[in-house]
């Protein structure tokens, strides 16, 4: 869902017959709706069932991509991106259903490769998505989405069982729409920032508003008896620190994704760009996406040997050398394929290992909602990192004629900043404790069955 639209973005204003400003809409509105659905997803699974749940976002992008396949107009597009977005969730609920129905030997690998998924649909949906754009109509696209998912609702319906793992009570309605204000106020402003101007009223406006919000959404959390989010939870230090590296490590990983497809694509004649097509974008970056499905496994074995904080560190310094090797190869395909294989392998670790810290400090019951704010974590650091990223490349660039392009230093100045963001989470997740995540894990299933056995003899 995040590249589906991406090889169609220069030439929506014309297939939707709408306003380039109007059709950025496309784009920003799966954003906005995923950052708001994702923790409620979470929390409505731990309330009423995640397998209910993942069904209900499955069906809401298998709706969403038919009204995307019948648009010719920008209003209905929107809506059916919308409702794609909604089912952002799906990963997070994923994950937690394998935490309550996965034996302990199969658990690591299982959810490093789920969580790993939100980088390898993005890099192996690029080419796929490009082709179909080339090839057949674009409309295309939103039907094979629209297969793709009701394959997956027929999968979950005939392969996945409920859990019985409910914490009940009642939906924090209030919770919710405090935190969905404040998060499209945030993510407005960033991603419309630089199209309104940083000092703009309506971005210093927006940014204002989302403080003011989230800190009136933060203390009613901690007053309500059924918060959406369990601050005291997300406070822990296991959980905070995780959260916060992930926030960095998403804004890090999110720069590959800006920086080679502008290469590729600018013009020869810049003296740095390849004038390639969308296409050969696409092929560039899938050995990305096949590489972090491939070390899922490998982050599951490091994490079992040594802790997922262990696991987390390594990721985190393969993508700051990823960074520093594209700082000296950007002049051949060849040269950005293997970088972004190497920055690959890193997102592959450290997303495999993000998981597992967090559900060795929530209890089982929360596993849910705790894993959907990390993957919200994660989303706010891809959208930080477009808005930083835009903002330098605006600032440095070069003319050549008429034409004005992103400069070669500016660039370089971006891979220098994910470098830098990837040793910052490094720094971060030197803090975490050493704690052995199979001891965690299993202390707060005990606790929690306990739990829910005094409940019911209550």
């Amino acid at each position: 869902m995040q590249t589906l639209v991406i090889p169609l973005v220069p030439e929506l204003p014309q297939l939707l017959d709408a306003p380039a400003t109007g059709t950025a809409w496309v784009v920003t509105a799966t954003l906005l709706a995923g950052a708001v659905a994702t923790p409620a997803a979470g929390r409505l699974g731990d309330m009423y069932g995640k397998r209910r749940i993942l069904l209900i976002s499955l069906a809401s992008m298998v709706l969403g991509s038919a009204i995307g396949g019948l648009s010719d107009s920008l209003t209905p597009m929107i809506v059916g991106r919308t409702l794609q977005g909604l089912a952002a969730g799906v990963i997070p609920l994923g994950i937690s259903i394998m935490r309550d129905e996965l034996p302990a030997e199969r658990l690591g690998s299982a959810i490093a490769l789920m969580s790993a998924s939100l980088g390898v649909g993005g890099a192996l949906g690029l080419p796929a998505a490009a082709f179909l754009a080339g090839y057949t109509d674009w409309h295309v696209l939103f039907w094979a989405a629209a297969v793709l998912g009701a394959l997956a609702i027929v999968l979950v319906l005939t392969i996945v069982s409920e859990s019985s793992v409910r914490t009940g009570g009642r939906f924090d309605l209030v919770g919710t729409a405090g935190l969905s204000v404040g998060l499209v106020c945030l993510l407005l402003a960033i991603s419309k920032g630089s199209d309104w101007g940083w000092s703009s009223g309506p971005t210093g406006g927006l940014f204002a508003a989302s403080v003011v919000v989230l800190v009136l959404w933060g203390r009613w959390e901690l007053r309500t008896t059924r918060p959406l989010v369990d601050l005291r939870v997300t406070a822990r230090r296991q959980v905070l620190l995780t959260n916060l590296a992930s926030t960095v490590f998403g804004f890090a990983m999110f720069a590959m994704s800006l920086i080679l497809p502008q290469l590729l694509r600018l013009p020869e004649a810049a003296g740095y760009g390849m004038g390639r097509s969308m296409l050969v974008v696409g092929l560039v970056m899938a050995p990305s996406g096949l590489v972090m499905m491939a070390m899922a496994p490998v982050s599951a074995r490091i994490s079992k040997a040594r802790g997922p904080k262990v696991t987390l560190m390594v990721g985190a310094v393969v993508v700051a050398a990823g960074y520093g090797l594209n700082m000296a190869l950007m002049s051949a395909i060849w040269q950005l394929v293997l970088v972004s294989a190497v920055i690959g392998v890193g997102i592959g670790l450290a997303y495999g290992a993000m998981p597992a810290l967090i559900m060795a400090a929530v209890p089982v019951s929360e596993t849910a909602a705790a894993n959907s704010l990390n993957t919200l974590m994660r989303s706010i650091g891809t959208s930080l990192s477009s808005a930083v990223a835009g903002v330098v490349l605006a600032q440095m660039t070069v003319t050549l004629g008429s034409v004005t392009f992103p400069a070669q230093s500016g660039f370089r100045v971006i891979m220098g900043i994910g470098a830098g963001s990837a040793l910052i989470a490094l720094v971060i997740a030197a803090f975490l404790p050493r704690r052995h995540p199979t001891e965690a894990m299993s202390d707060s299933r005990t606790a929690t069955t306990t739990s829910v056995e005094t409940s019911t003899a209550g």
